[in-house]
């Protein structure tokens, strides 16, 4: 009598008590792998994949829309945003979300395509992607896809395929993807898990649970960074601060060296070795403290800026000896460094304002005798050398009146009016303003906008005006070098900023220049006051205006708060 056949949940035979062999006439059924076992659990089979291969032509067109549109939503999202690090990973991001929907439809569904799925898994694990982002992101992509589908005709080449039938079948498919996807986030739980065991066994012991005790009750709510190092450098203790400003989990940081988890370059991660050093194996004092500033960088590739006190601790040789309390300055620092420069701009504004009031009385009566002169001198028929003479003088007190104008302009700026707008004709309003000054230089000017509608809350006039003044010198810098070029005007949006940035490939700005002060200009003929008056615009805005400059690259990078200024700008002070 014949054995029926073994399933799937039976043991092998040499577990149920027999001992005989299989012969080579009778070999073993082929083992089922796992993206076999899922396919026959959803139900996907060789029609799902004819169906899909069917309708790839059809639904291709529309994959660079829809990741358009997908990363365009991404953009409204705080935390989803977050874990990116620019603009050159969400495009790259955006080649593969193309590339894998072409990858849905091929109609090959073998063990390469799971191997595939799960390496995009994974990336997602290591930038950070909260796991829950992974359903809602499936189905904004399987509804784009399925409406695509839905729109289509019955397919007149294969009256036996119908649009339902691959909208059912790429359910089916996003359903495994998904799966797949979502299991590389159980595969790294597991191993966080394991590694924090491990480390509970090995470092902790039956002191952890003490230790933890004390790092909830007196750490874990500070608004500080805690950190707790022993004897090696190794990280024993990491609060919720921490982790909110390195991006860093606990548990992943855990027995790692602290410099390697902040990922400190030159000359920060000597300084920070060095004291270590000095606090652990000289004879420093219990409760010696050493200060000390780093720039790390975050999980998200971000810079911040941090200030520290290191202090020693008494402890056994496996226990915490050094704490680290470390602030994030980053903000600070930088609102300092603009109130500065407000406070440097208002002090120039005041003297500039006494001096246009005091300059521009003689001058319009210097202005007035001086056009009486030449008309005294056309109608004597005088030297033509001697009618040049005062034409010059002419000019130069033209020029000195248009300078008194600057002067007032930016000792005297006008309130804003906020209003909301659009930002991509603004943009393009400017360009077309630009277009011929750049065409008499040899230079190309280009736009890079998104696609979705951008609004933002501001004064256009003055946005424009900036945007004109960063311009017109970016096409000059570019016309400076005696060569051909481009000028980009550039929009991002974030959750809650937008940034417009003005980039050339000119020679770029010197190191250390001090471009926003005012009177500073590198332009022979150039009064220094166009950029001191845009930044001022700006940072009345509530945003900031920075440059990053090398030679074939210069960008002048706006950040504007979407929704205006969380306060009013101060008013100007009144001069006599």
């Amino acid at each position: 009598m014949k054995r029926p056949p073994r399933g799937p949940g039976c043991r092998p035979r040499s577990q149920c008590g027999s001992q005989r062999p299989l012969s080579r006439a009778n070999p073993s059924p082929r083992t089922e792998t796992r993206f076999d076992e899922l396919k026959r659990y959803v139900g996907f089979s060789p029609a799902d994949a004819h169906a899909l291969r069917s309708f790839a032509d059809v639904v291709a067109p529309h994959f660079t829309r829809i990741a358009g549109e997908f990363y365009e939503r991404v953009r409204h999202h705080e935390e989803a945003h977050a874990v990116f690090t620019g603009e050159a990973q969400i495009a790259r991001l955006q080649r593969s979300l193309v590339q894998w929907m072409h990858r849905l439809f091929t109609g090959t569904y073998d063990e390469a395509y799971y191997v595939s799925t799960a390496q995009i898994g994974r990336v997602h694990v290591k930038v950070g992607l909260p796991q829950r982002y992974m359903f809602t992101a499936m189905a904004q992509i399987r509804s784009a896809l399925l409406r695509v589908l839905e729109a289509h005709p019955r397919n007149d080449q294969d009256d036996s395929i119908h649009p339902s039938a691959a909208a059912d079948a790429l359910s089916r498919l996003l359903d495994l993807d998904l799966a797949i996807m979502l299991e590389t986030y159980h595969d790294d739980f597991v191993a966080r898990l394991q590694h924090a065991e491990r480390l509970e066994r090995e470092t902790l012991g039956a002191s952890l649970a003490r230790a933890e005790h004390r790092y909830v009750n007196a750490v874990e709510l500070a608004h500080v960074i805690i950190v707790g190092l022993d004897a090696a450098g190794g990280v024993r203790l990491w609060n919720r601060e921490a982790e909110r400003v390195t991006g860093f989990a606990r548990d992943e940081v855990l027995g790692r060296d602290l410099v390697a988890c902040l990922r400190l370059d030159d000359p920060g991660a000597p300084a920070l070795r060095n004291l270590l050093a000095d606090l652990m194996h000289s004879a420093a004092e219990p409760g010696a403290t050493r200060p000390l500033e780093t720039t790390i960088v975050t999980r998200a590739s971000h810079t911040r800026l941090l200030a520290w006190q290191f202090t020693h601790a008494p402890a056994d040789a496996d226990e915490v000896c050094v704490f680290a309390v470390g602030s994030d300055i980053t903000d600070e620092r930088a609102a300092q460094a603009r109130t500065s420069q407000q406070e440097k701009l208002a002090a120039i504004g005041t003297l500039a304002a006494g001096l246009a009031h005091e300059i521009r009385n003689p001058l319009n009566g210097a202005q007035l005798h001086l056009t009486y002169l030449s008309r005294a001198l056309k109608r004597q028929r005088a030297d033509p050398e001697l009618q040049n003479a005062v034409a010059v003088v002419g000019d130069e007190i033209t020029r000195l009146g248009a300078l008194v104008t600057e002067f007032l302009a930016f000792a005297r700026p006008r309130p804003l009016s906020l209003r909301p707008f659009e930002l991509r004709p603004l943009l393009e309003r400017v360009a077309h303003f630009i277009a011929p000054q750049a065409a008499t230089h040899n230079v190309t000017v280009a736009l890079d906008l998104p696609i979705a509608p951008l609004g933002l809350n501001a004064d256009a006039a003055k946005l424009e005006q900036v945007l004109l003044n960063l311009g017109q010198n970016a096409i000059e810098a570019v016309a400076g070098a005696n060569a051909s070029g481009t000028v980009t005007l550039r929009a991002r949006r974030q959750p809650r900023t937008v940034t417009i940035e003005v980039e050339d490939d000119g020679p770029g700005v010197p190191p250390d220049s001090p471009i926003f002060d005012a009177f500073f200009s590198t332009k022979a003929q150039g009064t220094g006051l166009g950029l001191s008056i845009s930044h001022r615009i700006i940072t009345d805005h509530g945003g900031s205006l920075d440059l990053e400059s090398r030679p074939g690259c210069t960008i002048f990078r706006m950040l504007l708060p979407i929704d205006g200024p969380s306060h009013a700008p101060a008013k100007p002070t009144e001069t006599a």
